[in-house]
């Protein structure tokens, strides 16, 4: 969303009031970890939403590629620990494998805000490839400058809740559905991983236009930038692509999502938290996730 708060590059701490998130692993670091599966049953949203009934043309996934021996990723599966007020959950993907780690909660479905702008664009794109000069500047100016006139516009051409159903169906997405509005929308951390692969891969806006997408990604406006690509190298975050999502509610939460697309990784993380804390509180958090899992 538009609001913007001043950011923080630190990791967080809070001496009071802490909830703690265990977190899974295959690796048996400590005794709380464990891996999760993607074949898992999908748990359910935090709110109840109509859903299109639409049988997208697209293609599901396709099958991921096996490798007995890669070299780790810049982001790659380590001990993540952020004592924070409130909810918070993440997701990690590598692209190369379509493997999986993240938080215990990573199925559990908060609002997309602006985060869900990337699909929006997508979406539009992949039914109307001929796209008008003046859609296509909207387009750019939603994903750059997170414009919400914009997304509302593509909201309303992509058949509202039909685009999330679409979503669904096209990336894989099982804890996700369609609620209110186009920030309502209500995504898990390992659904918007998921996403996020898809809108790399090109399941999302099709071959033509998958690389306008990330490159308009790639130079969100430098308010844009904030969570998971300040924690990168200089050189990575040139490659990165991202699409954030904040907004302060009237339940007094904030919400505030990071979502980024690295060359062969995908990072999602959600926050929800008292609105005194502000933005800068939420990005924090997603910046220490980042750094954490480049140990």
């Amino acid at each position: 969303m538009r609001k913007r708060v001043g950011l923080t590059a630190s990791v967080l701490l809070v001496a009071a009031t802490l909830v703690g998130v265990p977190f899974l692993w295959g690796s048996g670091l400590l005794s709380t970890y464990s891996t999760y599966s993607d074949t898992a049953e999908p748990a359910s949203a935090i709110a109840e939403s109509p859903v299109a009934d639409e049988a997208p043309a697209r293609k599901a996934a396709p099958a991921p590629p096996t490798a007995s021996t890669l070299p780790p990723a810049l982001l790659h599966p380590a001990p993540v620990t952020v004592d924070a007020t409130g909810f918070w959950s993440w997701t990690l993907l590598d692209r190369r494998t379509g493997a999986t780690v993240g938080s215990a909660n990573a199925n559990t479905a908060q609002r997309t805000a602006s985060m869900i702008k990337a699909w929006l664009a997508s979406d539009y794109l992949s039914r109307n490839p001929n796209p008008s000069q003046s859609n296509l500047s909207q387009l750019s100016l939603m994903i750059r400058s997170s414009d919400n006139a914009a997304a509302s516009h593509f909201w309303g051409l992509n058949g509202k809740s039909a685009s999330i159903s679409r979503l669904v169906q096209i990336c894989g997405l099982t804890d996700s559905k369609a609620y209110i509005d186009w920030a309502s929308t209500l995504i898990s951390a390992r659904d918007a991983a998921r996403m996020g692969a898809c809108i790399g891969d090109g399941r999302a806006a099709g071959p033509e236009w998958t690389d306008w997408v990330l490159n308009e990604m790639r130079n969100v406006a430098k308010d844009q930038k904030f969570g998971i690509a300040p924690a990168l190298p200089a050189a990575e975050q040139a490659s990165t692509a991202v699409k954030n999502g904040w907004i302060a509610r009237s339940d007094d939460k904030w919400y505030v999502n990071c979502l980024a697309i690295g060359t062969d990784w995908v990072l999602s993380v959600l926050t929800v938290y008292p609105s005194s804390k502000g933005q800068g509180y939420g990005a924090g958090i997603c910046e220490s996730v980042a750094r954490q899992l480049q140990a």
